[in-house]
């Protein structure tokens, strides 16, 4: 069975954050709320959490994950920004946007693009995974949690304890979040190409 979390979304209560971030380390996999809907996550370097995902959503060894992370500065650690890069993403950061770059040596093999050597990245604007990315000290390795067949994210944490109660270790219950994809914009070559218009304004990118 699962642990559940219910804590506030504006204002999460310290302890039980650092609880979490306790169980991360250890190889826990979560279902934690981002400002896009609920996510899965897991650390960078977690034995079971990148497959655990995988059977949840019911995906191949070809699923990109996403590296979500605290700040700019930590996002820079992960992936190389041209000037022109750099100054967009800063702007547009933390918000509803993921940037496919280039990986730095930083990111493990397995999470970048096999050819390509690109990876997933974004910063979220939610008051609670930001709180969990500051008591981690690293980035969360996470994919978006949609259920096989369904369109959308889940929102309800409630519901995803009763759903995959014995698929999890942790929810984070923050309340119902607007399950709104990020827009994704794929800067692996010279210029941007938004390939998802999601809730984050894709003409800043055109």
């Amino acid at each position: 069975m699962s642990r559940f979390y219910d804590v506030h979304p504006v204002d999460p209560q310290p302890r039980t954050i650092a609880q979490v971030a306790a169980m991360l380390r250890e190889d826990a996999l979560v279902a934690y709320p981002t400002d896009s809907g609920y996510a899965l996550g897991c650390r960078l370097e977690s034995r079971t959490g990148p497959e655990r995902i995988r059977r949840i959503r019911q995906l191949d060894d070809r699923h990109d994950f996403t590296l979500v992370c605290a700040d700019f500065a930590q996002l820079g650690q992960l992936v190389h920004l041209s000037n022109a890069a750099f100054r967009a993403v800063k702007a547009a950061t933390p918000g509803p946007y993921t940037f496919i770059l280039p990986a730095t040596k930083e990111v493990p093999r397995r999470l970048a693009h096999p050819k390509k050597r690109t990876v997933g990245v974004r910063i979220p604007e939610h008051p609670v995974v930001k709180a969990l990315l500051r008591e981690m000290g690293e980035p969360l390795l996470s994919s978006t949690l949609i259920l096989p067949g369904a369109e959308e994210a889940m929102s309800d944490g409630w519901q995803i304890k009763e759903t995959l109660d014995h698929e999890l270790d942790v929810v984070i219950d923050a309340g119902d979040c607007i399950p709104d994809p990020t827009t994704v914009v794929d800067w692996s070559d010279a210029s941007p190409e938004v390939v998802r218009v999601g809730a984050g304004d894709p003409t800043r990118f055109e």
